[in-house]
């Protein structure tokens, strides 16, 4: 199982660690890169969605190493893309009232 850490270089960017089957790969996440997704998930669009964040985040350095879990675990980029969309998403107390 994937699980993202992240760390923030800026208000809008965090890069993220994750460990895929005991190997680590890096991701820099802008919030255009997580507005973009968050856009295109739609009802039928979710693994092209995530499976397009994540070959454009990843660094250059770990590209093949995504590549070939992308390439040999099916459903891989919806595993490894909402553990990123989860880390990098505010967590949030928000109350609303009905007026």
């Amino acid at each position: 199982m994937a699980k993202a850490n992240a760390e923030t270089t800026n208000e809008n960017t965090q890069d993220f660690e994750v460990n895929v089957e005991g190997q680590d790969i890096q991701f820099n996440v802008t919030r255009s890169d997580y507005n973009k997704l968050v856009n295109q998930l739609g009802p039928g669009n979710k693994v092209n969605a995530f499976h397009n964040f994540l070959v454009s985040t990843v660094t250059d350095e770990s590209k093949p190493a995504l590549l070939k879990v992308l390439t040999d675990k099916p459903g891989s980029e919806i595993a490894i893309g909402s553990d990123i969309y989860e880390a990098y998403t505010p967590d949030l107390k928000v109350t609303v009232k009905k007026r």
